[in-house]
């Protein structure tokens, strides 16, 4: 797995991410085309710039690099400038697992004025769990955020793994958040919601892979890259003063890899 660094980070600013896809032409005879998007051509790139590293950060950075064999073999990459759940809108979709006496309603307006927000209602007596699982790092620190609005203060429970925060749910919309790590002999870590009988509303969930919340993400196919890469196959750094290195990793995931 790419290495966080001691502090819980994944990476720091300024990074850049860039995403390029590739579409197909079919030249028929007559001079028409016909275009189709190629899905397995889609190329992610993202460049990590690195300064003040400790000797320990980088010694796991260049093993870690010496373990892959640089571009030779692939890893397991969490976007950092990415929600690392996936279908962030929608609650139907099979990636969350609902429990039975919630019901899922879409179209409510969200704390940024639009329609992409849920109420979820739990007509149970108990609590009902909306959550999702993923197959990330579970010994590295992550937060997990998400807005919340009840029509009257209701208390709700987040879940990173072993570790949980209740919170109140207001009239108005806000975003809560735990950070913490799960298991680390597990291969998994849980991530979601509990919510007591009643109806709330529900937009923006994210698990970032550093010790606060950055700003929401709309998220699909989520931020965790199973056969990501190293660009490069040679390993620079240059050491600014005792115990500080700076060091620029690019990283590569191809669809068709």
């Amino acid at each position: 797995m790419y290495p966080q660094l001691t502090t819980g980070a994944y990476s720091q600013f300024p990074l850049r991410k860039q995403r390029r896809t590739r579409t197909v032409t079919n030249m028929a005879a007559d001079g028409s085309s016909i275009k189709l998007a190629d899905p397995n051509g889609a190329l992610t790139e993202w460049q990590l710039r690195y300064d003040g590293l400790s000797d320990t950060e980088l010694n796991n950075l260049q093993q870690f690099f010496a373990a892959t064999e640089g571009s030779l073999n692939g890893f397991t990459f969490l976007d950092p400038a990415g929600n690392l759940l996936a279908w962030s809108e929608d609650f139907t979709n099979a990636v969350w697992e609902a429990g039975p006496f919630l019901a899922i309603a879409a179209g409510v307006t969200d704390p940024f004025g639009e329609t992409r927000a849920f109420n979820l209602t739990n007509s149970g007596e108990g609590v009902q769990s909306v959550t999702q699982t993923l197959n990330v790092p579970t010994g590295y620190i992550y937060s997990l955020s998400v807005y919340l609005q009840a029509g009257q203060p209701t208390t709700v429970t987040l879940l990173l793994g072993s570790n949980t925060v209740q919170a109140i749910a207001g009239t108005n919309w806000t975003r809560i958040s735990v950070t913490g790590s799960g298991d680390p002999t597990a291969a998994s870590i849980l991530c979601g919601i509990e919510l007591p009988p009643g109806v709330i509303g529900v937009f923006g969930p994210q698990v970032d892979v550093q010790a606060a919340p950055s700003a929401y993400q709309k998220s699909t196919t989520g931020g965790v890259y199973q056969d990501a890469r190293f660009g490069d196959d040679t390993f620079s750094f240059a050491t600014t003063d005792v115990n500080r290195h700076s060091v620029t990793v690019n990283i590569v995931y191809a669809n068709h890899l």
